[in-house]
């Protein structure tokens, strides 16, 4: 029963971190779990994408109900990143912990200061008749001067496709969402706007870790009895967090957890060598 309400509690944080950032909380179910219940990375990896994946479906429906989901887009990413997401598993599976806890460190203090580093306009507003004008030809997915919608050629089908493939990796590999990747790539790589960008990329990350979860229940390495309290406390957590959001600055929210995140990368490290 102590085990229950701790994995609970546990989720409810890393859910209202996630609600009040937009992002974030889910990368921290991972050390959340390896401090607060003594696993080992290989442990929490599956744990974590469940969390991820039903956090991720909530937002991505929606999402999908304002009209600000490109399924297409997210459809090819997950497909790729749906395939590379086991093989992310199966070597989490193999690696020793101290190897997979340096690297998710790692991975955890790039996103912290890519955070820090973010500039206060995020996204393209550049409107679609001023495009149709002023062509951009470093950006290979452009939108349609009449629709609005991705003009579907070779570059981007790759970018996107790369981009996914990075992220499944990394989402099966860590038990992270993957949104550190897809959003920077769909903001470097296409012209859409910032919030359709978020909503891109959470329908990625749902379908993407639903394939990393649906792997860990099939290699039979996910222990429910802490999965569940903590996927529910992470969802609790996750409407609380939206709720508190709009008292807060945005920009002081990512700024704190940066630098929170920059704290438990170092407790990680720092708890692998003593």
């Amino acid at each position: 029963m102590e085990t229950l309400i701790i994995s609970c509690l546990l989720g409810s944080i890393a859910g209202i971190v996630l609600g009040l950032t937009g992002a974030g909380g889910a990368i921290l179910a991972v050390p959340l779990l390896i401090f607060g219940l003594g696993m080992n990375m290989s442990e929490a990896v599956p744990i974590a994408l469940l969390a991820v994946c039903l956090s991720a479906t909530i937002g991505a429906l929606i999402g999908l109900k304002q009209g600000r989901v490109r399924y297409r887009a997210a459809g090819l990413i997950a497909l790729t990143g749906s395939l590379a997401a086991p093989v992310g598993f199966w070597l989490s599976q193999q690696l020793p912990h101290e190897p997979l806890t340096l690297l998710f460190a790692l991975v955890l203090t790039y996103v912290a200061i890519s955070m820090l580093r973010k500039k206060k306009s995020g996204g393209h507003d550049v409107q679609t008749d001023v495009m149709h004008l002023h062509p951009y030809p470093e950006i290979p997915c452009m939108l349609g001067s009449n629709t609005g919608r991705l003009i579907w050629t070779w570059p981007c089908a790759r970018a996107l496709a790369l981009s996914g493939t990075l992220a499944g990796f990394l989402s099966g590999l860590l038990g992270v969402g993957g949104g550190f990747v897809v959003v920077p790539a769909l903001n470097k790589v296409t012209l859409l706007q910032m919030q359709a960008i978020l909503a891109t990329s959470l329908a990625v990350i749902a379908l993407v870790s639903a394939v990393g979860t649906a792997s860990a229940v099939l290699f039979g390495t996910m222990n429910w009895w802490v999965a569940a309290p903590f996927a529910l406390g992470a969802l609790a957590g996750m409407m609380i967090g939206f709720a508190l959001s709009t008292r807060f600055s945005g920009k002081k929210l990512q700024q704190g957890f940066a630098w929170m995140a920059i704290c438990v990368a170092l407790a990680m490290v720092f708890k692998l060598f003593v």
